[in-house]
């Protein structure tokens, strides 16, 4: 009994001496919503514009120049996933935070310097592609290097924003779970609000003024994100890391695998090994009946010992059943994740620029014509106009008519996102039929185009199916988000925020694979290469329509894993049902 209120006396102390948090939530909301405004006026600033930039100034082809940054996306997106783990394992999300912004600044700062000086760019080509001489090996080695810091860069950045800006507010109070689900919703406004000045203001400074100043004003906007980051640190809520969530994965894999022979109990919930790691920030979960194979790992065996405490004496040998569930919530996302790929392969379409670039630009009546790699502002326009809408009016309307606190469940709102991909892909099949029917029979007359003649139809004809990428990105890009973030153990939340660009890098080498294939497959064929330099000699209505096919497998494979998941549910557990489990083991 004494050394029980002893226990208790040192419990109590511990508490004592930890220190209250003080959720800053909206006051800290400036300095991180404004750190990555400017961060993406940055990076976006660049990256809208690159296949213009490569083909026209690096003089490479269509087809490397798209294969080139289809890599180059890839590669960013899966380097998030490392940028997630030494978050979560060594640095916390505020290290990662810093060095990612000041090596984003120095990766922009080289591109920008490869449009400057004349020796860090190949010569303008004349007016044939026989005139155009490529880049030398060290011209492509410094425009690499930069791609390389922004790699390093948006690895750190991009796992670790969302969660860090969730951190600042707290979960356990109905204003802070409130503020914490509005947070997504208006991340997304305002970067799609920067992405929108991105592809117009600076894209028109890079297409019609200057490169060498286009491509500075990224990387001045990129050095005031660094600005602010660093001058709200005193008002951050710092969330220190656990130690590496993924070992426990590995734990419980292990240990299942090791223990496949034993039976399981008919009640495992009842039998199987409880416990509860003292200040764990994951919350602890309820027995669930999917991939029972991992509970073996659980149950325990004459040869496993048990500390005073409670805890395992070896976790390579025992695992808890928070373990597994813990383990369940991730292996129960991977089916959902898996539609994010073909969902990013028909929202983001890699040929748009180049569609615009053989289309008539010219707004109304006028000479001045829209830089190409603008006409995606009407994706972010329709993202930004819905999202208020949906976050004020849609929402509040469906809680009153299903009772759920978010209208809809996530799962159906990344549905409805998945769905419009499929319209979205056969639209932009019609589109291209029209511009090349109209390219071929009446091109427009006295202007000069290297890559092929321009077609006499609107580039405006582009913007319906732009408006239904808005929506899909509106309903599905933040639902993902939101998913990830809280179907995953809250100690792997910079993980969850990697799923959804490890989702857009699996897209880019895909989508970088189809036109690989497609275009080696058609260039021989009796139609035709179907994705030429020349779009008006190929078929790129036929490559839609086969992403459309695609994305109408993925829409019906998508149903069935929504219906069969599980979502992760919560068990609050008492001081009273935790001094039971301690006594009974």
């Amino acid at each position: 009994m004494e050394s029980k209120e002893n226990t208790t006396h040192v419990e109590k102390e511990k508490e004592d001496d930890e220190p209250d948090i003080n959720y800053r939530g909206i006051k800290a909301m400036p300095f991180i919503i404004g750190n990555e405004t400017f961060e993406k006026l940055g990076a976006i600033g660049t990256l809208a514009n690159l296949q213009v930039y490569l083909t026209t100034v690096f003089n490479l082809s269509r087809f490397s120049a798209t294969t080139l940054l289809n890599v180059f996306n890839g590669t960013t997106n899966f380097a998030t996933l490392l940028g997630a783990y030494l978050c979560d394992t060594y640095f916390g999300r505020y290290k990662i935070l810093a060095f990612g912004s000041i090596a984003s600044f120095l990766g922009l700062l080289l591109i920008a310097l490869t449009a400057v000086f004349k020796q860090l760019h190949p010569p303008q080509c004349g007016n044939s592609d026989a005139h155009c001489v490529g880049p030398t090996p060290w011209q492509m080695a410094f425009l690499l290097a930069g791609f390389g810091l922004m790699i390093s860069g948006a690895g750190a950045i991009r796992p670790c924003n969302l969660a860090f800006g969730a951190d600042q507010f707290n979960p356990n109070t109905q204003s802070g779970k409130r503020g914490i689900d509005s947070f997504f919703n208006w991340y997304f406004i305002t970067l799609t609000f920067a992405q929108m000045i991105s592809v117009t203001a600076v894209v028109y400074v890079q297409t019609d003024v200057s490169w060498a100043i286009g491509l500075s004003i990224p990387a001045i906007f990129m050095l005031i994100s660094c600005f602010l980051f660093f001058i709200g640190t005193k008002i951050y809520v710092i969330v220190k890391p656990e130690g590496s969530p993924l070992t426990s994965v590995a734990q419980v894999l292990a240990v299942a695998a090791n223990k496949r022979r034993l039976k399981l109990p008919a009640q495992p919930w009842l039998t199987l090994f409880t416990y509860t790691r003292p200040n764990s920030i994951n919350s602890a979960l309820p027995y669930t009946n999917q991939f029972r194979f991992l509970d073996k790992a659980a149950m325990v065996t004459q040869d496993d010992k048990i500390n005073p405490d409670g805890s395992a004496g070896d976790p390579w040998k025992l695992c808890s059943l928070q373990q597994v569930e813990e383990v369940k919530c991730i292996l129960r996302v991977i089916p959902i994740w898996v539609t994010a790929i073909l969902y990013h392969v028909g929202e983001k379409q890699q040929y748009i620029v180049f569609q615009a670039m053989q289309s008539n630009r010219h707004l109304g009546t006028t000479n001045f014509q829209i830089p190409p790699a603008t006409y995606s502002i009407f994706s972010m326009l329709t993202l930004t106009l819905w999202l208020p809408v949906y976050d004020r009016l849609l929402v509040p309307f469906l809680r009153r008519l299903t009772g759920k606190p978010s209208g809809i469940t996530v799962l159906q709102r990344i549905g409805v996102g998945v769905f419009l991909t499929v319209i979205e892909s056969l639209v932009s099949a019609f589109v291209e039929q029209r511009r090349r029917s109209l390219a071929l029979s009446s091109p427009m007359t006295g202007i000069q185009s290297v890559r092929g003649a321009v077609s006499s139809m609107s580039a405006m004809w582009l913007v319906p199916q732009l408006f239904v990428a808005g929506l899909a990105e509106a309903f599905s890009a933040v639902g993902q988000v939101e998913f990830f973030y809280k179907q995953f153990p809250e100690n792997m939340r910079s993980i969850a925020g990697s799923f959804f660009f490890l989702g857009m890098a699996a897209a880019n080498y895909l989508n970088g694979a189809l036109i690989s294939v497609v275009h080696r497959m058609t260039e021989k064929s009796p139609t035709g290469n179907w994705l030429p330099e020349d779009l008006n000699k190929g078929r790129l209505d036929y490559f839609y329509y086969m992403i459309t096919g695609l994305c109408v497998l993925n829409f019906c494979y998508f149903v069935v894993c929504a219906k069969w998941y599980n979502y992760k549910g919560i068990v609050k557990i008492s001081e009273r049902e935790m001094d039971l489990v301690k006594d009974r083991v």
